[in-house]
């Protein structure tokens, strides 16, 4: 199906998770801490969808992709520890960051595999698939910002 294995199917529900468990949190309290049973399914979801990801090697080896979960697992590793700290504003944002780092491969894979048999990109180097990275990562900064200031006005009552 889709050219995935029996991981890629897990690692593809477990990601679908994550990224709907993250956005509506992100939509419902417009920010990600831990504080939830939602944020929970999120975060236990992230990690999995790293660890399960290093198992999957469809372009050939140790690649880009890799990479990105291990540092989508650093950035969770401090959105984490700040948050337990209460270093609001790290947390914060790290865990967003979290989120955009999750939308980076779910953009690739949708866009190389869908729809079936003709799909939106040829290969990860696509420019449209660059574009809504890119477009995602202002939206991420936007995002950020917004927090940022919203916890300023919180702290300032």
């Amino acid at each position: 199906m889709y050219g995935l294995t029996i991981l890629g199917i897990f690692h593809t529900a477990i990601s679908l998770i994550a990224v709907a468990s993250g956005a509506i949190s992100l939509i419902k309290k417009r920010k990600i801490n831990g504080d939830t049973t939602l944020d929970k399914i999120y975060i236990i979801t992230t990690v999995i969808v790293c660890l399960t990801g290093f198992g999957i090697f469809q372009h050939g080896g140790f690649g880009v992709a890799h990479v990105l979960g291990i540092i989508t697992l650093i950035v969770l590793g401090i959105a984490l520890f700040a948050h337990r700290l209460k270093k609001t504003y790290i947390a914060t944002v790290a865990f967003s960051m979290t989120f955009l780092l999750h939308l980076i491969p779910a953009i690739n894979e949708t866009m190389t595999r869908l729809p079936y048999g003709a799909p939106m990109a040829k290969s990860p180097d696509d420019p449209r698939i660059k574009t809504f990275i890119g477009i995602c990562f202002i939206l991420f900064l936007i995002g950020a910002t917004l927090q940022v200031i919203s916890i300023k006005k919180t702290k300032s009552k």
